[in-house]
């Protein structure tokens, strides 16, 4: 097991990797939510200003 962790002397190279990878991925996925989020408040603000005007 430490030699699968030790990478053969390239572990800080291949889990540096890996966590990088790890941390884009992640990016990829929780991006589109917030940006969801964030554009049905603007439109619920929009809705809810353009109601109290008329």
């Amino acid at each position: 097991m430490q030699e699968f962790l030790h990478m053969g002397g390239y572990a800080f190279y291949v889990w540096s990797s890996y966590a990088l990878a790890l941390v884009i991925l992640l990016a990829t996925l929780i991006s589109p939510i917030l940006r969801r989020r964030q554009l049905l408040r603007r439109l619920a603000d929009k809705i809810s200003l353009s109601g109290n005007q008329s």
